[in-house]
């Protein structure tokens, strides 16, 4: 005699995945709040757990730490505020560019994005840094080095499409581009003497174009 057995639906992680993705954005979102208002030191983990709703051992498991969550909200504002990530929009500028001040222009634009996100981050990983905290220290170098292979992979695109004045390298053409786009620059400019955002991403497209061009 044969026996039949019901045929079961395949187990669907879909809904699983997007509550652990809602999870983790509120957890990042807090967490950002918390560091910018209170320091680095001064944050804890059951703070920011306490703030999203989520278990101490929820927060650790994502992010392994303090540390972690700050590289991962830094990295998350690197992505910009438009949809799709900054660096995807600045590569498909760059390939189906044929005027290169217009392309500046979009460089000038994606920093006036990008750099209200990235620069109270950069100041808490300064500070904490100048402290003596060791991860801060760390994820501080690693941030400055991965800003900077960017800015190569810009010009090494630049070059590659003839947009760089004659006589500069790529290697120069990378440094400035590490230089005006500094959160310092932000700092100072926007923060500081209170300048626009579109006024920031004039003078970022001028200076490149003075530079470069």
């Amino acid at each position: 005699m044969s026996v039949s057995h019901k045929s079961r639906r395949p187990y669907d992680a879909s809904l699983r995945q997007a509550r652990a993705a809602r999870s983790r954005d509120e957890v990042l979102a807090q967490a950002r709040e918390l560091f910018l208002v209170g320091g680095y030191a001064a944050t804890t983990i059951a703070g920011i757990a306490q703030a999203s709703a989520v278990s101490a051992e929820t927060v650790y498991k994502a992010f392994g730490g303090k540390p972690g969550i700050v590289r991962a909200i830094y990295e998350r504002s690197l992505l910009g505020s438009a949809p799709g990530s900054a660096e995807m929009r600045s590569d498909a500028a760059q390939l189906g560019a044929t005027d290169p001040r217009t392309l500046f222009a979009r460089f000038g634009e994606l920093s006036a994005e990008v750099a209200p996100l990235t620069s109270p981050m950069m100041r808490l990983i300064r500070d904490a840094a100048a402290g003596g905290d060791a991860d801060m220290t760390i994820l501080l170098h690693d941030t400055e080095r991965q800003r900077y292979e960017r800015m190569r992979h810009n010009a090494e695109t630049l070059e590659r499409r003839g947009f760089l004045r004659t006589g500069t390298t790529a290697a120069h053409a990378a440094d400035v581009m590490w230089i005006y786009t500094a959160d310092s620059v932000f700092d100072n400019l926007v923060v500081a003497r209170q300048w626009p955002l579109s006024a920031y991403a004039e003078f970022i497209s001028d200076a490149l174009v003075a530079a470069l061009l």
